[in-house]
């Protein structure tokens, strides 16, 4: 089942990263349509937040149409994300290279802003003006 992880210091909403994780394990594969995400309760009891922050992730992720609530059993999920199994020759490869980047002495942050800034490169939005502009990184 999925645990969530709250970063209090983050400076992201805590709700928000709730939606955040469930679409990463919606693009990861370990959510696939049909799985029934933890309750509120649970969440609230493995984290300590708020029910109603969770109740708010859950209602974002469902106008999204990624889940469904099922009133008496549950909130499940409707649809996956993206095509990036967890077990994909490309997660083998960036592991490796997240390898060399922390045996190089880059840590976290940098290796973040690095793949950000290559990110923001290669999936470049530009507005109806021409002007770049950042891409939705949901």
């Amino acid at each position: 089942m999925l645990e969530y992880r709250i970063d209090r210091h983050s400076g992201v909403a805590t709700y928000v990263q709730i939606v955040q994780q469930t679409k990463q394990a919606l693009r990861l594969g370990h959510l696939e349509p049909g799985d029934k995400l933890p309750t509120a309760r649970e969440v609230v009891e493995a984290t300590a937040i708020n029910p109603n922050t969770v109740l708010k992730a859950y209602r974002e992720l469902e106008r999204e149409g990624l889940v469904e609530a099922r009133r008496g059993l549950g909130t499940f999920v409707r649809r996956g994300l993206g095509a990036a199994p967890a077990d994909s020759p490309l997660r083998t490869e960036l592991e490796a290279w997240t390898g060399r980047a922390k045996a190089s002495g880059l840590d976290r942050d940098d290796v973040a802003a690095l793949f950000t800034a290559v990110l923001d490169q290669h999936f470049a939005v530009t507005d109806q003006h021409g002007q770049h502009v950042q891409g939705d990184r949901s």
